[in-house]
């Protein structure tokens, strides 16, 4: 890549960043500008994937007390996020790159609606929220299954995890700290088995990576002056858009 591709990156990168802190889906804003700028779609979503890993971890850091008490849970779930994320990235890098070009389309079209969805789900979960905390079997088949999907692409990857944990817990507080944690895991899977075995492009790493960071921070500090839902409304237009350009691609 050129240095102004590079600049090109770390800019959107830094936005996506901001956005992940007000509103989430900061992956539809980096993954086509990375597909724009020149990569394959394989080598596109996974150096997006490792590009936004530090923002996991200040996300979770952020819920640290949260935390308090949820040892055991935490161990449990982090067991099935490890295995889902490995399972998913190693499916990504196994099948045919043909495949993945076929089926990003529709992922991209799926995280856009559940963009689009995620307040009339948190409200739905925050009046349901009534202090049962038992894990459910189920829950770990549908962890399992979504940390699969966050392993192979994993744009809203966290919409579906507060989904599934609200649902299963029936606490809302807990599901957002929780959803935290479990895509900071994954993420950090997806970062081995990527950074090992990947088509990474590092040199956008370089530079998305630590802008990812400052956005991320910078977002968390204005979140609460910047109106979320007309934010929600342009991402999910231009993840709408992008699925469509890529539709036409097949």
């Amino acid at each position: 890549m050129s240095a102004a591709d590079l600049v090109i990156a770390a800019a959107v990168s830094l936005l996506a960043g901001v956005i992940n802190s007000i509103a989430g889906g900061g992956s539809l804003i980096l993954f086509p500008t990375l597909v724009a700028l020149g990569l394959p779609t394989v080598a596109a979503n996974v150096t997006n994937s490792v590009s936004q890993w530090p923002g996991y971890l200040g996300g979770m850091l952020g819920f640290r007390r949260e935390y308090a008490g949820q040892r055991g849970r935490l161990v449990r779930l982090g067991v099935v996020a490890v295995l889902g994320g490995t399972a998913g990235s190693v499916l990504l890098l196994t099948t045919p790159s043909e495949a993945f070009d076929v089926v990003v389309p529709v992922l991209v079209l799926l995280a856009s609606l559940l963009l689009a969805v995620q307040p009339l789900l948190t409200r739905r979960l925050r009046d349901r929220d009534d202090g049962a905390v038992r894990d459910p079997w189920w829950l770990y088949v549908a962890l399992f299954l979504a940390t699969v999907y966050g392993g192979y692409f994993g744009g809203a990857l966290g919409v579906i995890l507060v989904g599934v944990l609200g649902t299963a817990l029936h606490r809302l507080a807990l599901a957002n700290a929780l959803k935290s944690a479990l895509s900071a895991v994954t993420a950090t899977v997806t970062l081995v088995v990527f950074g090992l075995f990947g088509p990474i492009a590092w040199e956008v790493v370089a530079v998305a990576a630590p802008a990812s960071l400052v956005g991320g921070f910078a977002g968390a500090r204005i979140a609460s002056r910047i109106p979320a839902t007309p934010l929600r409304v342009l991402i999910v237009a231009f993840g709408v858009a992008v699925s469509v350009y890529l539709f036409t691609r097949i």
